[in-house]
């Protein structure tokens, strides 16, 4: 009886230590100080830059507004084209990729200078959208009003991970240049906060990938599989009760 106990007892722990291991994934952030607060300098922030294909509101006031006259454009915006540019009314074509919104708004009120009395221009990113895929609450597409966006943010908005997520491996995909990026991310680590991908980039896409338990839950074969492997482990209990 004491050797059929012992099996017992052993495999109760192997099935513990199994849960705590399994629970250890889950939490974010795990190497962060939790008994203080601790303070960090943000480093990995750049602005968001204008690419081809991105569309631009161009707002612009002035003393004298009706001089300014962009009403065939100000619904759709304007779009960046394969060369880089803009073409906005008295100013004609501007190259705008690779600069901030905030210096195109400069440049361009420099320019109207000599149109307009005191110009002001505000330009801002009309598609800036990200994608979030995956073992996720909410999957689906998502715009973002302002120009700063972090992949937990992304993450909050579909709606959190789902329990079964894999923290430790979700994927960011990123076109920019012409050339696609695959880049591996691991939330369970308070070192996301300085990845020089924390902050996200108009059309980025995040995959996250669920673990077995999430195939599990779905694959008729291994669920019967794991009821068989209960009753048995049952039996194994009731067997050694009555020896």
């Amino acid at each position: 009886m004491f050797k059929y106990r012992s099996k017992l007892f052993l495999i109760a722990g192997l099935l513990f230590l199994s849960a705590c291991s399994s629970y250890n994934k889950i939490p974010y952030f795990q190497n962060i100080n939790r008994s203080e607060p601790t303070r960090e300098n943000i480093v990995n922030f750049t602005a968001l830059t204008i690419q081809n294909s991105d569309i631009l509101d161009v707002s612009v006031n002035s003393l004298n507004p009706l001089a300014y006259n962009d009403s065939t454009t100000r619904i759709s915006g304007y779009l960046v084209d394969h060369n880089g540019e803009i073409k906005l009314p008295m100013i004609g074509k501007m190259k705008v990729t690779g600069l901030t919104t905030s210096v195109v708004s400069e440049q361009i009120e420099q320019k109207l200078q000599t149109y307009l009395s005191e110009p002001t221009v505000n330009v801002r990113m009309l598609n800036f959208k990200i994608a979030v895929l995956g073992d996720v609450l909410k999957p689906d597409n998502y715009k973002v009003l302002n120009e700063r966006i972090t992949i937990m943010e992304a993450l909050s908005l579909a709606g959190d991970l789902n329990i079964t997520a894999k923290r430790n491996n979700i994927i960011l995909i990123r076109e920019i240049d012409g050339k696609r990026e695959y880049i591996p991310m691991d939330i369970s680590s308070s070192k996301i906060f300085q990845s020089p991908y924390y902050y996200l980039k108009n059309n980025d896409v995040i995959y996250v990938q669920p673990d077995k338990t999430k195939y599990a839950t779905v694959d008729g074969s291994y669920r019967t599989f794991s009821l068989v492997l209960s009753a048995l482990s049952i039996a194994a209990i009731i067997l050694t009760n009555v020896l």
